[in-house]
């Protein structure tokens, strides 16, 4: 190739394609003659000709020009692409396409495809969670156990590590219960506790207070619960 005919190739300029196009055109109803015309459509646009006919269209494609004015009314019908009207400085009404509709729809597929991808690991993570809670206290959760390791998650947003960051702290105390885990929780989350190094943090900062504090005579109380002095801290 002689440097006039690459530089005339090289300020031709380049259609950009977005990888994810071409990884999930098939994904949002798209098939490949489908996906070479709107690229083509494109092309014309970046050229400046925003209204490619069919015969032009034609001529880039294998596609006869009815077979592209075909092509061209299927991705409108179908939403891929978008003929809009606009009158210009003079007055004088003209159309022009525009893949808009095409990026819309690719964006709501990766989302909803980001949603289910998180969705479905919520869901093994709430199944490991089951899992775990079953094994430490050796028997299958009660319904209303299941509820409220629900309701931990779901309304409380407390995240799966930080449950089960809880159900060790109760495991190491000796009060395997969920009133006790509950309580744990209540008060990482009071004091802004959403990690465990944070919950580790807090823990230790209360067991330190507490060793250097002057001990109190013993009270009782009707509503004594059990767990860590820390937890027992306003």
């Amino acid at each position: 190739m002689d440097q006039k005919s690459l530089v005339k190739w090289t300020t031709q300029g380049h259609l950009s394609v977005p990888k994810l196009l071409l990884q999930h055109y098939k994904s949002i109803g798209l098939k490949e003659d489908e996906l070479v015309a709107l690229l083509q459509v494109q092309t014309f646009i970046d050229e400046g000709e925003q209204f490619p006919t069919p015969d032009r269209l034609s001529e880039r494609m294998t596609h006869t020009t009815s077979g592209c004015a075909e092509l061209l009314g299927r991705l409108v019908k179908k939403g891929y692409l978008t003929l809009e009207k606009q009158m210009d400085d003079q007055g004088i009404l003209f159309e022009f396409y525009t893949l808009e509709p095409l990026w819309i729809r690719l964006l709501q597929h990766i989302q909803g495809e980001e949603q289910t991808n998180q969705e479905q690991l919520k869901f093994e993570q709430e199944g490991q969670l089951y899992t775990r809670f079953e094994q430490e206290f050796c028997r299958p959760l009660s319904p209303i156990e299941a509820e409220t390791l629900s309701m931990w998650i779901d309304q409380d947003n407390h995240s799966p590590e930080l449950i089960l960051g809880a159900l060790r702290e109760a495991v190491v105390s000796g009060k395997l219960n969920f009133r006790y885990i509950d309580r744990i929780l209540f008060e990482w989350k009071r004091n802004g506790v959403t990690t465990l190094e944070q919950a580790k943090a807090h823990g230790e900062k209360f067991r330190k207070y507490n060793q250097t504090r002057k001990p109190e005579p013993e009270r009782q109380r009707s509503d004594a619960f059990p767990g860590f002095n820390w937890l027992e801290q306003s």
